[in-house]
């Protein structure tokens, strides 16, 4: 019996799974086994509420109002790359869990914020993934939901609207409690990002966007955070893989990309914000007054039923005698 097919057959699926024949970069790469001496990781420092265990780097646990990160201290010379993560999200909520996480390539690391665990008004792009919908105002996507934010650090990230004013593509992934293992793929090629994923157990990756007109300079880093509020989730990172893509341009005319400014051509189309409603300062007086009319309303209810009872008690005697 011939093998060979079967052998063929295997060998790409394996591709499929991790599809890229570009140099892997071990520097900015992380793969079990995480630690070095002590609890330190080769390449990578981690903040926050970030645990280590031989299986996985948990950014949160399941627990709430909890923050942490992990990020590369080497920062990147490659003008295009491709990184590959393998992370799991899990945890006990069924119908309310959060709040999510983000894979960044940034000037600045290891900087606690609001963003999913870091900076706002940051230089660079964030992958996001973000498994609570504010619904703040109209949605015309489900969550748990993918995006790409650009900044040049002017721009903050709006939660009451999911920062869908700032994204530049998106799509919606389940990729929550799920029970196989799940992949998120960012490839930045010549002024392109492209983002896909692996999160139905078929060993190949599905577009989730792409958009061109991406300018990102060299010497950023690679990060992960993630967070949690009054809700709650497992993020965890099992692997990291960041390859770089053969460049076709030559040396002399290649462009200097330390010093641009992270930019992009265009924007998705914002939803309206709306703000969150503002409590009266009446609010208090008025739930005061109702209550203390409720309780008024019951003692003079027993009151007349007392009396009542009384009088009909009189009359009872009355006709005794």
């Amino acid at each position: 019996m011939d093998y060979s097919y079967f052998l063929l057959l295997f060998l790409s699926v394996v591709n499929c799974e991790w599809n890229t024949n570009d140099y892997l970069k071990r520097e900015h790469s992380l793969m079990k086994p995480y630690t070095g001496s002590g609890l330190s990781m080769p390449f990578w420092d981690f903040l926050g509420s970030t645990v280590i265990s031989s299986n996985y780097i948990r950014l949160t646990s399941d627990l709430q109002s909890k923050s942490g990160a992990i990020w590369n201290i080497v920062p990147c010379k490659s003008k295009n790359w491709e990184l590959q993560v393998q992370f799991k999200v899990h945890g006990h909520g069924k119908d309310l869990f959060g709040d999510g996480l983000a894979f960044w390539y940034a000037r600045e690391r290891m900087v606690k914020g609001p963003v999913f665990g870091s900076k706002d008004y940051f230089y660079g792009l964030a992958i996001i993934l973000d498994t609570y919908s504010n619904h703040n105002g109209p949605h015309n996507h489900a969550h748990p939901y993918i995006s790409a934010m650009v900044n040049n650090g002017t721009l903050y990230y709006d939660h009451d609207r999911d920062g869908t004013h700032t994204q530049l593509a998106g799509c919606e992934a389940r990729f929550r409690n799920v029970e196989h293992e799940t992949y998120l793929a960012v490839r930045y090629e010549n002024d392109k990002l492209s983002v896909s994923t692996d999160i139905d157990n078929k060993a190949g990756w599905k577009p989730c966007f792409t958009v061109d007109g991406v300018r990102l300079p060299t010497g950023y880093y690679f990060g992960m955070s993630a967070t949690t509020g009054d809700l709650s989730d497992n993020h965890d990172i099992i692997a990291v893989k960041l390859y770089e893509l053969d460049d076709s341009s030559t040396d002399a005319t290649a462009e200097d990309r330390s010093n641009i400014v992270p930019a992009a051509q265009s924007f998705e189309p914002p939803r309206e914000h709306v703000d969150d409603p503002k409590p009266s300062s009446w609010g208090g007086v008025k739930l005061f007054l109702l209550m203390l009319l409720g309780v008024l309303g019951v003692f003079a209810c027993i009151v007349v039923g007392i009396i009542f009872y009384q009088r009909q008690q009189e009359k009872s005697r009355k006709r005794f005698y």
